[in-house]
């Protein structure tokens, strides 16, 4: 909005000409970053005073651990506030033609009513149950699917060099140009669906300690800021015609329009900052599953569109074990009627063997560095 508002305003005056930055990304990175920063912290407290007025509090599982009690009536649905953060920002910020950023925040917005329902459910029920889990299941399949069969199949509404690659695998530390691993792109595109609804499920399991799911979203969306940049990135090289491709020197996939989606992540860690100071234990806030599934629908949009699908299980390594552990519970218990873990998610188990609840999620925040550093260097090794 500003971009187009702004930018061509710069010819009015020969003082106007500093309004040329805004066209440039990594400008308008940093602005929506410090913009979704700033109002997160500072709408926060205003917001927290809202949800105690209207007693929306957290209800706490029954089975949890007894050191949970301390959090019951501790105000919930603290997302919807992180999504006006990120959204506002994205839209304030970013290039409004952009399909991928389209894409990306329509499934946000998506996944967020369907966690605000689940949410409510449970504040009205006084129930940590909420909304079933197939009727969440098919609202996110009937979501991401209808937002990615546009991407995939509306050939007349997407770039052309996104047509060419939308099909197209990215295997971690394998060249993409000379290595290509194409699969039909219906397959592709079912593929894609599980790893959108999978990690907007992932993130929503890990939210269980104060503070312990936004810190990897705000690793995951930092990555995922740099990956879209460099994917999109050509720069202009002095008494040179050409433009140098960052994506052709690095070979990964080179998606000209999609370096724009790096507004957007940049959006979700501000937002993810500003929150974090009012979640961090003790949390003042919680975030709610209409934060989690949000922030995780998006960041899977995220790992489609920058061709880093596969790489994401790496990146998403906290996710991806808080998930893998409750499937591993369940089917295990079903399977012997014995328990592996003494509680899942995994993070519940570390509870129950009696590791503080701050050591539990600074080692997860440490885990998901550690992670992201070996998926960017999969940059350069290839």
């Amino acid at each position: 909005m500003i971009l187009e508002f702004l930018y061509p305003l710069r010819h009015m005056a020969s003082w106007l000409g500093w309004l040329n930055v805004v066209r440039y990304v990594p400008f308008r990175v940093i602005a929506a970053t410090i913009t979704a920063m700033l109002i997160s912290f500072f709408v926060s407290p205003w917001f927290i005073r809202e949800l105690q007025r209207k007693q929306i509090g957290q209800i706490v599982r029954s089975d949890g651990p007894e050191t949970h009690m301390v959090k019951s009536g501790t105000p919930t649905m603290g997302g919807a506030l992180i999504l006006l953060s990120v959204l506002l920002p994205t839209i304030l910020w970013c290039d409004l033609s952009n399909v991928f950023v389209w894409a990306t925040t329509a499934v946000t917005v998506g996944y967020g009513v369907i966690g605000y329902l689940d949410d409510y459910l449970k504040i009205k029920a006084k129930s940590s149950k909420g909304m079933p889990g197939r009727y969440k299941l098919l609202g996110q399949f009937v979501i991401g699917g209808g937002v990615l069969a546009y991407v995939f199949f509306a050939r007349d509404h997407v770039p052309a060099d996104w047509w060419e690659l939308r099909n197209r695998l990215g295997i971690p530390f394998v060249a993409f140009a000379k290595h290509p691993v194409s699969l039909p792109v219906v397959v592709y595109y079912v593929f894609a669906l599980l790893v959108v609804v999978a990690m907007s499920n992932a993130v929503n399991l890990t939210d269980g300690l104060d503070g312990l799911a936004i810190g990897p979203v705000i690793i995951n969306g930092a990555t995922y800021l740099v990956w879209a940049y460099l994917a999109g990135a050509t720069l202009g090289i002095a008494n040179v015609a050409q433009k140098f491709v960052v994506a052709r020197y690095l070979d990964i996939p080179g998606i000209a329009n999609v370096g724009e989606l790096s507004v957007y992540c940049g959006a979700m860690v501000g937002a993810g900052i500003g929150f974090l100071w009012y979640n961090t234990y003790p949390a003042s806030v919680f975030m709610g599953d209409v934060g989690a599934l949000a922030l995780g629908g998006g960041l899977g949009m995220c790992s489609i569109f920058t061709k880093n699908e596969l790489l994401s299980a790496i990146l998403g390594g906290v996710f991806f074990l808080e998930a893998s552990s409750v499937l591993i519970q369940v089917t295990y218990f079903k399977m012997t009627g014995k328990r592996i873990f003494l509680m899942a998610p995994i993070h519940h188990h570390y509870e129950k063997k009696g590791w503080p609840e701050p050591k539990i999620i600074v080692r997860f925040w440490i885990v998901s560095v550690l992670l992201a550093l070996v998926s960017l260097s999969s940059l350069k090794l290839r």
